[in-house]
C-alpha cells in the first residue's frame, strides 16, 4: 500500500475534509490511500509534533505505513487507520452550523473523549473533546469494533494534548 499525503492548502476545506474521509485515491488508481493534511495554527504544531513523537509503531496490531514525514498525519494498516493533529472544530459541534449537537454521541477512551460519528464510506470519525488541539482518528469498519484502535492511541493524546481549561482540573479552593 502507498500513502499519498496532501497539505490542505491546496484543497479547498470541505474537498480536503472529504478526501480524507473517504481515504480517496485508494487501489485500483496507482494512488495508495490519499490523506489530506491539516493545517495546525501555530499553537497547535508543537502539540502536533509531542503527539507524534509519543505514537505508537503498531496500532490494532498493524504497523504504520506513511513515511512519517508530517507530524499532522499517521497511518497504520490497510486499510488505514487514519489520525490527522491539529483539525478544525467538528460542525457537529459548532455552534451555529446546520446538525449542531452539543449532546452528540462521545465515548471516553483511557481518558481521551471522542466525539463519534459515523465516517462517509463506513466505519467511524473520532474526534477529540475536551482538549486545546482537536485529534481526528478514522476507522474503517473493517476494524470494527472502530473504538479499538483509540485504546492504542489515548496515550499518546492524554499525554501530549492539553486538557482545555474548562476541563482541566482546578486545585482546591481556586
Amino acid at each position: 500500500m502507498s500513502l499519498t499525503v496532501r497539505t490542505a492548502g491546496a484543497v479547498p476545506t470541505a474537498l480536503a475534509a472529504l478526501l480524507a474521509l473517504t481515504g480517496c485515491g485508494g487501489e485500483g488508481d496507482g494512488g495508495g490511500t490519499a490523506v489530506v493534511a491539516p493545517t495546525p495554527d501555530a499553537a497547535a504544531a508543537p502539540v502536533c509534533e509531542a503527539v507524534a513523537a509519543a505514537l505508537p509503531e503498531r496500532v490494532e496490531g498493524r504497523g504504520r505505513t506513511d513515511d512519517g514525514a508530517l507530524p499532522q498525519v499517521a497511518v497504520w494498516g490497510d486499510p488505514g487507520i487514519v489520525l490527522r493533529c491539529g483539525v478544525s472544530l467538528p460542525l457537529l459541534l459548532t455552534p451555529g452550523e446546520e446538525g449542531y449537537d452539543p449532546l452528540a454521541d462521545a465515548v471516553d477512551v483511557n481518558g481521551v473523549s471522542w466525539l463519534l460519528e459515523d465516517a462517509p464510506g463506513g466505519g467511524k470519525l473520532f474526534t477529540t473533546t475536551h482538549r486545546t488541539v482537536f485529534v481526528e482518528v478514522t476507522v474503517p469498519a473493517a476494524y470494527a469494533p472502530e473504538v479499538n484502535p483509540l485504546v492504542d492511541l489515548a496515550g499518546a493524546i492524554a499525554g501530549n494534548v492539553p486538557l482545555d481549561e474548562l476541563y482541566a482540573e482546578q486545585p482546591p479552593g481556586s
